[in-house]
């Protein structure tokens, strides 16, 4: 769409005043990428947010346009480890003052709905999803490794205030986009509330079906104990086939100490080095349960299958035989299974055909859609009318 109109106008014909919130900005991974194409659409909003690291995302939110909480102020260690701050997050969001703009745009996956606006504010929230350590990822957040007792004692604690909190939090929002079925569902058990499904925008035109296929398989993640790597690393250490692993995280030293010869971890590369290791690769290897999952709709567009966890977004997507394949537990032997079928069906894969599928997560359509929805809300406030939640679909059925 080129971003020929980035003027918001209300129902009167009143000019708006725009903010985009974003959660953190000290990474560019798929909710970063959401809030980039939210500040192309909307070039003059600035973006509030809890922490910055212009270093990693300085050229993608420039200084000029960021604003930041009190946390910013905290020394350099602890804003490295901002789960430490986790406790204050609450109270950090409801601290940035938005009361000058008339529609305020969130990009959420724990505190940024949180915000506080005025009456007459519009707020959407794009919800990534309800926050996962708080609800339904809180056993398996608390018995990651490096817990000890205490930390354990001490997160178990927070948790309770925090999810307390988030269920205040949730009604703040005027409209809820989820970023795709499984989040709406969840917003519906958590929240109670309805959505509408928005699937976030992938730069599908970027990629291309090279033909190429290098034999390894590939992992594109944050590298956290919930993302499931190690079941990975241990399929490829048994099976003897090459894996490389894009992603840094907390968990690269033991992925390393657990890691055969046949295993690489390149730990974080640009976007064209991940563009160029999706269009050479084999299949892109998914082991977590993931919201949506932008990397698979990126090696999709790349005409490769995908080997994914039957769970979450990969559910709305891979279809078995054709653009990839699902294993069904997270364990050694479903995912060996799974791997087995993806190598017998190597015939079945036209790349040309899965590409085709991926257009339909394409960022125009993305923003064409948003700004459809804003358009019908701010109508609807116009009008006097409450905004009630939203029913449809925003979705191309497969």
């Amino acid at each position: 769409m080129n971003n020929q109109d980035t003027t918001v106008l209300g129902p009167d014909g009143k000019v708006l005043r725009v903010a985009i919130v974003a959660e953190l900005l000290v990474k560019m991974g798929g909710a970063e990428r959401v809030v980039k194409k939210l500040a192309e659409m909307y070039p003059s909003a600035p973006i509030y947010t809890l922490l910055y690291d212009e270093t990693v995302c300085g050229k993608d939110f420039p200084r000029e346009r960021v604003r930041t909480s009190f946390l910013q102020k905290m020394p350099a260690f602890l804003r490295r480890r901002y789960r430490w701050l986790l406790p204050w997050m609450p109270l950090a969001i409801e601290s940035l003052d938005l009361s000058d703009y008339d529609l305020v745009i969130s990009s959420s996956s724990a505190f940024a709905h949180g915000i506080l606006t005025d009456t007459e504010t519009l707020h959407v929230s794009y919800c990534h999803t309800p926050m996962r350590f708080a609800w339904d990822y809180t056993h398996e957040y608390l018995s990651d490794r490096w817990f000890n007792p205490l930390k354990r004692w001490l997160a178990r604690r927070t948790l309770e205030k925090i999810r307390v909190w988030d269920k205040i939090a949730a009604d703040r929002p005027d409209v809820y986009l989820a970023n795709s079925r499984h989040v709406s569902q969840r917003i519906s058990k958590y929240y109670r509330l309805q959505s509408e499904v928005l699937y976030p925008p992938v730069e599908v035109g970027k990629f291309e079906v090279s033909g190429n296929d290098e034999g390894y398989f590939l992992i594109l993640s944050t590298l956290a104990a919930y993302k499931k790597i190690d079941l990975a690393v241990n399929l490829f250490n048994k099976t003897g086939k090459r894996l490389l692993i894009i992603g840094e995280g907390p968990e690269r030293s033991f992925l390393e100490s657990i890691a055969g010869k046949n295993v690489e971890i390149l730990g974080r590369l640009s976007e064209e080095d991940c563009k160029k290791h999706l269009e050479n690769c084999h299949a892109l290897v998914f082991p977590s349960e993931e919201d949506f999952g932008i990397s698979m709709i990126e090696a999709l567009a790349c005409g490769k299958p995908v080997l994914a966890y039957r769970a979450g977004g990969a559910l709305e997507f891979i279809r078995p035989g054709f653009n990839g394949e699902l294993f069904a537990e997270q364990t050694l032997a479903s995912m060996e299974d799974g791997l087995a079928k993806m190598l017998l069906n190597l015939s079945k894969y036209d790349g040309r055909k899965i590409r085709e599928e991926t257009l339909r997560f394409s960022s125009d359509r993305f923003e064409k859609e948003f700004r459809a929805l804003v358009k019908k809300s701010l109508e609807a406030r116009g009008k006097g009318a409450t905004i009630a939640p939203h029913n449809a679909f925003i979705d191309v059925p497969l």
